[in-house]
């Protein structure tokens, strides 16, 4: 399963703008940061604005910043708004007849694979993915193997 572009600006654009609390932050300078359409990035910033993740200022010293505390944006709940769907198989999507209808179990399997992602994100805020503060130690991640690949926890 991959995320749409927009979910993962989304949450790059929700990073940036916590590593500076201190300040609003523009779109013109987060389109700068990460090389990005400001254009794209207004929209994104509209979208997260209007379910309450940023909030934003017009005008002169105007700009952006969350409209709450890092560790109170869940994840999961940032990506429910910006994924357009949750269709990981084609059987998921409205009104599709799939043929296999009765003899597969493929759609429950991916279902629950869907559903263990979304409660993994669940479990993770914003300030779960904050870089350390400059000059803190940072924690190595932990390594798990799964199935002959090591996947970073």
């Amino acid at each position: 399963m991959r995320l749409a572009r927009m979910t993962d600006y989304a949450i790059r654009l929700l990073i940036y703008v916590a590593q500076r609390p201190e300040r609003r932050c523009t779109i013109s300078e987060v389109a700068s940061a990460y090389g990005l359409s400001q254009t794209h990035l207004m929209k994104i910033t509209n979208q997260l604005a209007l379910d309450g993740w940023l909030g934003t200022t017009r005008g002169k010293g105007g700009g952006i910043r969350l409209a709450r505390p890092p560790s109170a944006i869940v994840l999961g709940d940032v990506v429910r708004t910006m994924e357009p769907d949750f269709f990981i198989v084609e059987c998921f999507a409205t009104g599709h007849a799939c043929i296999l209808h009765g003899n597969c179990k493929l759609t429950g399997v991916m279902d629950g694979a869907l559903r263990s992602f979304m409660d993994y994100l669940d479990s993770h805020t914003l300030a779960d993915v904050l870089p350390p503060p400059p000059g803190t130690a940072s924690v190595r991640p932990v390594r798990i193997h799964v199935r002959n690949k090591v996947a970073a926890r």
